[in-house]
């Protein structure tokens, strides 16, 4: 038989190729329209406004780099709210990482109940953003809230302020974070119960201590999920927003005042960079200006990402991961 196709055998072998593109092509849609429409051009259209001068109210004016340049040199509210917003990736991303794991390792040692606690952890993510923010408002009252109370009774003489101080507020908001890390917790206690048990016996056998073997086999072995978990808060934390605008117009108690003091109270401690974004776009409508901020935004997250997975190469151990 002769290894050369005929014409036609060629034109058929196309035809049938071409159909296995389109139908590809025919499930892919969904998804492609779906990309298109509500990633793709939305991020293109954000670049463009980003070069505008745009209001809502009349049509985009070419501006070129006015607004970065403004963005960088002359907006003085943008360092303060990058500085509460790097304070909030500082502290609490590893906060939320190392709680997740402990709450996850406990889960595990529980003799009884586990399926119990492990609800009890989890429920506080099915709690709506606003919903939980003012539940902790409440909490935290300074006046009335029952937390106060309670340090009162127990002899603290000065109770925390939170929300209505400018030194305790994004720790209040830590404490909200940590309240609600069911979702990270989940993934973790799936973590350690998939690490392989004859690890921990090997260990044991050569004498390591419970600390030990914590540190040399359980953290290796989920080192590619606490990765994960890392990278996700990271980029949380960066577009932290609704936990801070709720609890800073609560807190405020709906008291006369301009915007920012509003958004950023008290004293513009949680004047969050999202926060100061929102403040531009929806407040003063400078919606070019606030894709300019979005754009940086974006581009920061990204870096961060990348940065922190090239980083990650010589503390995570993926062979951990296979049985």
């Amino acid at each position: 038989m002769s290894a050369v196709l005929s014409p036609e055998r060629r034109r058929a072998k196309r035809r049938a190729a071409w159909r296995r593109r389109r139908l590809v092509l025919l499930l892919m849609s969904p998804w492609l329209v779906g990309f298109g429409v509500f990633f793709a051009y939305p991020l293109v259209a954000n670049a463009y406004l980003s070069f505008t001068h745009y209001d809502l109210l009349s049509s985009p004016r070419w501006i070129g780099l006015s607004n970065y340049d403004f963005l960088f040199n002359k907006d003085p509210n943008l360092w303060p709210a990058v500085r509460n917003t790097l304070w909030m990736v500082a502290i609490a991303v590893p906060l939320q990482v190392i709680f997740a794991i402990g709450v996850a390792v406990a889960l595990t040692r529980a003799k009884s109940g586990a399926g119990f606690f492990r609800t009890v952890f989890y429920l506080p993510t099915l709690a709506p953003p606003v919903a939980a923010t003012l539940g902790f408002v409440f909490l935290l009252n300074p006046a009335t809230g029952p937390v106060n109370t309670i340090l009162g009774d127990v002899g603290v003489a000065n109770p925390p302020l939170w929300f209505n101080s400018p030194s305790w507020s994004k720790p209040a908001l830590v404490l909200l974070a940590l309240w609600g890390i069911g979702n990270t917790m989940i993934i973790f206690l799936a973590a350690l119960l998939d690490v392989p048990k004859h690890l921990y016996e090997s260990a044991e056998l050569d004498g390591a201590g419970p600390l030990q073997r914590f540190a040399w086999v359980t953290l290796p072995s989920i080192s590619p999920v606490i990765l994960f978990a890392v990278v996700i808060a990271v980029i949380e934390s960066l577009q932290y927003f609704t936990q801070a605008y709720v609890a800073a117009q609560i807190a405020r108690g709906g008291q006369a005042g301009d915007s920012l003091s509003v958004l950023g109270y008290p004293e513009g401690s949680t004047l969050f960079y999202p926060v100061l974004l929102y403040q531009q776009g929806f407040r003063f409508f400078n919606m070019g200006y606030a894709a300019a901020m979005a754009v940086l935004l974006l581009i920061v997250s990204l870096a961060v990402t990348v940065v922190i997975l090239r980083r990650s190469g010589r503390l995570v151990h993926y062979q951990g991961m296979v049985r």
